[in-house]
């Protein structure tokens, strides 16, 4: 049984087994959703979903936590995960499970915009534990 459902709308391959294997270790292999699309349609999410008029790197909606149901969607800009790859000077593929598991703590109600820090706490024992460079949240902090 899959339990990432993937859309992908660019060019870009990306490999799922690290995001496959978080998702079994902290959220009992719940489904989710998973989209790889460029600004322009992050954008309009962004719009629609926040009333931001402006692309973003990730976006995440959590579903009613009900029985059979996915824990929720993400959304990932590969416009961003291209750049901040070239700019950090890792690989894109680093860059999409560095977003993914940023992503993922949002669906788990980690909020690094109202905790006390605890999503970036996480984040970084995720991101240590695979040995994945510093995320956004991290190299903020």
């Amino acid at each position: 049984m899959r339990h990432i459902v993937f859309e992908n709308e660019t060019k870009f391959d990306v490999e799922l087994s690290l995001a496959l294997l978080i998702l079994k270790e902290y959220a009992n292999s719940k489904e989710i959703e998973l989209i790889l699309t460029n600004n322009e349609e992050i954008q309009e999410i962004n719009l629609t979903s926040r009333g931001i008029d402006k692309p973003t790197d990730v976006l995440s909606f959590p579903y009613l936590d009900m029985p059979n149901t996915p824990l929720g969607s993400i959304v990932i800009s590969a416009n961003f995960v291209e750049d901040k790859s070239k700019q950090y000077n890792h690989s894109f593929q680093d860059e999409f499970n560095l977003l993914f598991i940023h992503g993922f703590l949002h669906l788990l109600g980690y909020d690094h915009e109202i905790d006390n820090g605890e999503h970036r706490v996480k984040e970084e024992e995720i991101i240590k534990k695979y040995n994945l460079p510093k995320s956004l949240i991290v190299r903020n902090s």
